[in-house]
């Protein structure tokens, strides 16, 4: 087996995005040799925070599109490494005929991930997904990626690891995200082993368990950890909610404080609907029967509520007639914030299926569209900065002088540096007397938290 470089570790990044998997790994002593990522400004983010600082002899090989440097056949253009990660797309695999494993990936990206493993065996393979990988409606892509990874000499599980950050506490690398991803580990040990331990049932199961990190609770978190002071943000104004935004809020706001004054109780979790708050007996069973059992059980539910609070629910109406004008997605609120008095106190999202509030302590995962969670407290959207936080990134990030619009995209695609380096490390620990000693010896070296992580001023 390959002995690791002198600085630990080497290792490739594919589908790098803007180095979420080159902050975990280089805090573990690893050196990054090969970078690939085809989008431009993903790439030119990375390149800024992760290559320009570096002396040139350090600096990574860059490639841009990874399908060329992946022949069909012939020697990939990749150097040697130790360790292969890859945020990678996942498309769906040909059901059709008796492929199998590296036929059948063929035509896919994982197919060039899997050139690569094949040419290179690098010690460890780390892989990262959206939930949705593992479940019912993948099964078969799940089952090649599987498959392929043990045909080529892998030991790895078929069970997903699934974790997220927010389940780790500041002095183990967690944020306040709940960002549930599944991550693909694998340690090479060649075909042949594989295949023995699998007949002799000594198949692993998930790296680590989907629950919070012994002696955490979740609910310690505060979304506040992440923020930067406003006097400190430039341009600030950008990120405050606007006058018709903040009419939103107040009027559900003045709802809450009437219901809770009316009942003592806070509103039902059930999504309300405003535009169906009418009597059920006003309800048409014919309309009701053909539609969806989820939209029914909606539609019914708020007709009850209306039924249970229609003097409140008048009186709060003819309080704000400018209610009846708000875009349809603002006449519904989704309140998931418990017991909180106030959506001033929460952290709430403007989306396309209405007004979503949470209680103030880990946020809902970003995501790479508009929907940027808004810290009530303080009236305004995080900025990416504080996004490219969440994920785990260091204090000194920057996205250079790229639109807003583009670095909430990159962060919302990105990978959660202490997730990864947590389900990395154990990985490491559990396969350690199959491993490059240089290798374990580095990583299990390194402290518990990537020195990027919030531990370092918030522990």
């Amino acid at each position: 087996m390959r002995n690791a470089s002198s600085s630990g570790f080497t290792y490739a990044d594919l589908f790098a995005g803007i180095g979420g998997f080159h902050a975990a790994l280089s805090h573990g002593g690893g050196r990054c040799v090969y970078v690939s990522e085809i989008d431009d400004r993903a790439r030119a983010t990375y390149e800024l925070n992760w290559i320009a600082p570096l002396p040139g002899a350090d600096q990574p090989q860059v490639n841009t599109d990874i399908t060329k440097a992946t022949p069909e056949h012939g020697a990939v253009d990749v150097p040697e490494h130790d360790v292969l990660t890859a945020g990678f797309p996942c498309q769906p695999f040909s059901k059709s005929g008796m492929q199998r494993g590296m036929d059948e990936a063929r035509g896919t990206l994982f197919w060039n991930i899997a050139r690569i493993l094949e040419d290179r065996t690098p010690s460890v393979v780390l892989l990262e997904n959206v939930r949705n990988i593992a479940g019912p409606r993948h099964r078969h892509e799940w089952d090649v990626i599987i498959r392929t990874l043990r045909e080529i000499g892998y030991r790895v599980s078929d069970q997903p690891t699934v974790f997220s950050p927010h389940l780790l506490p500041p002095a183990e690398g967690g944020t306040p995200q709940v960002r549930d991803r599944v991550f693909i580990l694998g340690t090479y040990i060649g075909a042949e082993r594989v295949a023995s331990e699998i007949a002799a049932e000594r198949i692993p199961g998930p790296v680590v368990d989907r629950r919070a990190s012994a002696g955490w609770s979740v609910d310690d978190w505060l979304t506040e950890w992440i923020l930067d002071d406003d006097e400190a943000i430039t341009d600030i104004d950008r990120y405050r909610l606007t006058a018709i935004e903040r009419d939103w809020i107040n009027v559900w706001d003045d709802l809450v404080a009437r219901y809770r004054q009316e009942t003592l109780t806070s509103l039902p979790g059930f999504p309300l609907w405003a535009d169906h708050w009418v009597s059920e007996g006003t309800l048409d069973p014919l309309d009701l029967e053909s539609m969806p059992a989820w939209r029914r059980s909606i539609i019914l539910k708020n007709a009850r509520f209306y039924d249970s609070h229609r003097t409140l629910i008048n009186g709060w109406r003819k309080r704000h007639p400018q209610f009846s004008a708000f875009p349809a997605s603002r006449r519904k609120l989704e309140w998931q914030a418990r017991d909180l008095k106030s959506l001033w106190d929460g952290v709430f999202q403007l989306r396309p299926s209405g007004i979503r509030v949470k209680r103030p302590s880990y946020l809902p995962a970003l995501v790479a569209i508009t929907q940027t969670s808004i810290f009530g407290p303080r009236s305004r959207r995080l900025t990416p900065h504080e996004a490219a936080r969440l994920q785990g990134f260091p204090m000194n990030f920057s996205f250079g002088e790229q639109r807003d619009a583009a670095s909430y995209k990159q962060v919302g695609n990105g990978v959660a540096v202490g997730a990864a380096w947590h389900v990395f490390r154990t990985h490491v620990a559990q396969n350690a007397d199959d491993l490059p000693q240089d290798l374990v010896d580095s990583v299990l070296a390194a402290p518990r938290a990537p020195s990027t992580s919030l531990s370092a001023i918030r522990s």
